[in-house]
């Protein structure tokens, strides 16, 4: 990291504090909340330097450790052909144009040979949490095909998150194709791993089962009730809860 001016090194170091201190005390087994009334900190401060994985995740601006450019979205690929032998890097810059790399053969040229020549491997900044997290919670096929090899070298580097994805998107097939019948079996399954999470959703799910397999089976729906009694319990609010019986009564098949 370069030279910095010192408001912007304390800066730096009291995110570091800042993160390490969360970090801990989450360890420990306090609360976000009880984190937040602890150390005088708003909620979205304590949720942004908790779900950083590192401290330079939460660098921003001229300091920050990686600036983006328009290779970096491409960096994962760039490393995968480099450590399967391939170093030139024009062709490394024609394969990624198919891509939608739009950028020059110079930053790709740049790049390369930081590799070829740093003594430390180089390789592309990691993505953050939220971006693999939408990446698991999207369709596989609206994913583009850059973002489906950065989520599968993201999982192959973690196998506990790859056994979540799995659960995951097993969960939302189950949903969108109405399989109640594989409910017992991903239950099943969800236990079979380490995944102190997706266990207590597996508890909750499993407290309503039956209510669930029905959901996903069954042709009927409570659903039109459930809207019947959102538009009154509106109603009453409108009225500011004073409204009797009769008065709903009459509002109800008034905007029926």
């Amino acid at each position: 990291m370069p030279d910095l001016p010192w408001q912007s090194q304390r800066l730096v170091n009291r995110i570091r504090a800042g993160h390490a201190t969360v970090h801990a005390m989450l360890e420990a087994g306090h609360s976000r909340r009880a984190i937040g009334r602890q150390r005088h900190m708003t909620h979205r401060t304590v949720k942004g330097l908790a779900d950083a994985v590192r401290p330079e995740d939460l660098f921003r601006g001229h300091w920050q450790y990686n600036r983006t450019s328009a290779l970096d979205e491409y960096k994962p690929y760039l490393d995968e052909r480099w450590d399967e032998g391939c170093t030139n890097a024009w062709k490394l810059w024609e394969e990624i144009i198919p891509l939608g790399y739009e950028g020059s053969y110079g930053i790709v040229s740049a790049y390369i040979r930081k590799k070829r020549t740093s003594p430390r491997p180089v390789t592309a900044r990691p993505p953050g949490p939220r971006v693999v997290s939408r990446w698991i919670l999207s369709r596989p096929e609206t994913l583009t095909e850059l973002e489906q090899l950065r989520l599968k070298a993201v999982l192959a580097e973690c196998p506990e998150l790859d056994a979540l994805a799995g659960h995951v998107r097993s969960f939302a097939r189950m949903l969108t194709e109405r399989q109640g019948e594989r409910v017992p079996r991903w239950l099943d399954a969800v236990r079979q791993d380490d995944l102190p999470s997706l266990h207590s959703l597996a508890a909750g799910i499993d407290r309503d089962r039956d209510a669930l397999i029905a959901g996903l089976t069954l042709p009927w729906s409570s659903g039109v009730v459930e809207g019947h009694v959102n538009r009154i319990k509106m109603l009453k609010r409108q009225m500011f809860g004073r409204a009797g019986f009769d008065l709903l009564r009459k509002r109800v098949l008034l905007y029926t």
